[in-house]
């Protein structure tokens, strides 16, 4: 399986965390887990469509889909060979380019024109016209800036909560953020629920749990990446990462070349 991971033109890394690829020739069917990792997408497959299973059920996705946020792992199977760019983008991003009420898509994968209808019609047909991976990057990042154009993407109160979260890896209390960005608490669950789609308490969980992902290595001890990632203690870090992933962490394969791993490592495996 191929994966490789793209950064975005100057200028877009405001709404867009990065595009990636996955690439597989083979048609032998393959569960992988999915794992929260804070961010929401929109995903196309140029090749078979994936099965998934969100909740006990599966069922056959369409080829063009929006992923709200998870807080919770879930399963995909390929039904055959596997072709698919991803565009993940920023916590709040989505919410303010298509006007969109994220809480409506928590913890869902829906077709994509069900959410945004025709918005990116003529692009993906443009994407679907090429394989090549520069092109296609291009050409997306024209689509973003010209959409950007007609919605400025402001210092918004949302945009600096989400980055004192992503900076500081999710170690940082909603005491903490509402006093640097001058709001209540009351605001900032209003402003998460309609900006991201999960509470501010539980999207800074979900960043710091996947701040391990950053801090794990051959050498580690569980003990040191607990204290790391600012645990309380161990069996409290064994219960917030098995939580997440359906896992205990000594069960983890990390150096698996897997979906979940390409995401939340953050590089290329």
């Amino acid at each position: 399986m191929f994966f490789k991971r793209y950064e975005p033109k100057s200028g877009l890394e405001k709404i867009i965390e990065c595009y990636w690829f996955i690439e597989d020739s083979s048609s032998i069917p393959l569960i992988q887990k999915i794992i929260p990792d804070g961010y929401t997408e929109i995903i196309f497959h140029f090749g078979d469509p994936y099965r998934i299973c969100l909740n006990d059920n599966w069922q056959l996705q369409t080829t063009s889909l929006f992923a709200g946020q998870i807080t919770k792992h879930f399963y995909l199977e390929n039904i055959g060979a596997s072709a698919i760019l991803g565009i993940k983008f920023k916590p709040a991003a989505l919410a303010i380019l298509y006007n969109l009420e994220m809480h409506n898509y928590t913890n869902e994968v829906f077709d994509l024109k069900l959410v945004i209808g025709d918005a990116m019609q003529k692009i993906e047909h443009e994407l679907r016209s090429t394989k090549n991976h520069e092109l296609i990057i291009t050409r997306l990042d024209s689509y973003f800036e010209e959409l950007l154009k007609n919605k400025p993407y402001l210092e918004t109160l949302i945009e600096k909560a989400v980055e004192l979260i992503l900076h500081n890896n999710g170690m940082i209390s909603i005491k903490e953020i509402t006093e640097l960005i001058g709001v209540g608490e009351r605001q900032i669950e209003l402003l998460f629920k309609r900006f991201v789609g999960v509470p501010p308490k539980l999207f800074t969980r979900i960043i710091r749990f996947s701040y391990i992902f950053q801090l794990v290595n051959k050498n580690h001890s569980w003990t040191d990446l607990a204290y790391q990632a600012a645990y309380f203690d161990q069996s409290h870090f064994i219960k917030n990462f098995k939580n997440f992933t359906g896992e205990n962490p000594t069960d983890y394969q990390f150096e698996e070349k897997n979906m979940a791993n390409f995401f939340l490592k953050k590089y290329k495996i």
